[in-house]
């Protein structure tokens, strides 16, 4: 399955439902809210882990809350890959041409209402390119924000990447992954990324990658 690619005037802009922000960045990374659906999330969670009773891969509360294993499944469902971005590395050896998308994971505050909770959670925000320039598809966002050029989206990761409670996945199709061209030196990269032509997406933990699972 192919990614769709619209114009930038008619983005396609998936907002912030209960704790499927896993489910919204995937539909606004493959720009269908048909892409992708709670019902198939729910069932890779399963499919990971058939015999827990408690699924890790997702709320108890069945509101959502997928963790990184269940994006990169999904991904993997439809011929896409995800790899971490080693975050000691400058983004500017990405070669952005063979990249069809980036997810990036934030701390997010927890709101009840209008209260703010003194809990942190986390959240996942895709972002992509629409005729050359680079766009922020946050659910949480009332439209879509727009970064800018291929400076502007290094730049603006840059920026997210200094903390150290973010994270940064880079999403290309399967023939770009095993090539490694999306870096413009595959050398300067080796054993230095979540490499999941060797692992299952199912051994990719959370813990390789000191993120906290749980998302709003």
């Amino acid at each position: 399955m192919k990614m769709n690619t619209p114009t930038s005037e008619c983005i396609y802009h998936e907002k912030q439902v209960r704790e499927l922000c896993a489910l919204h960045a995937l539909n606004n990374l493959f720009q269908s809210k048909d892409a992708f659906t709670k019902g198939e999330l729910d069932c890779i969670c399963h499919n990971l882990s058939p015999e827990n009773w408690i699924n890790p891969h997702k709320s108890m509360l069945g509101l959502g809350n997928y963790d990184v294993n269940v994006i990169m499944s999904a991904l993997q469902s439809r011929g896409y890959a995800m790899i971490w971005f080693d975050k000691r590395k400058d983004p500017s050896c990405l070669n952005l041409g063979n990249i069809a998308g980036f997810i990036l994971n934030i701390p997010t505050d927890y709101k009840f209402s209008f209260i703010t909770l003194p809990l942190k959670r986390r959240h996942w925000i895709s972002l992509r390119r629409f005729n050359g320039l680079y766009y922020n598809l946050d659910s949480k966002l009332d439209v879509p924000l727009l970064i800018g050029t291929e400076e502007a989206l290094l730049n603006f990761v840059r920026t997210e990447l200094d903390s150290k409670d973010k994270e940064l996945f880079v999403v290309m199709i399967n023939d770009v992954e095993k090539s490694q061209s999306w870096l413009k030196e595959k050398s300067n990269y080796d054993n230095k990324i979540v490499d999941s032509v060797n692992r299952d997406a199912e051994e990719v933990l959370i813990s390789d990658i000191n993120l906290i699972t749980t998302e709003l």
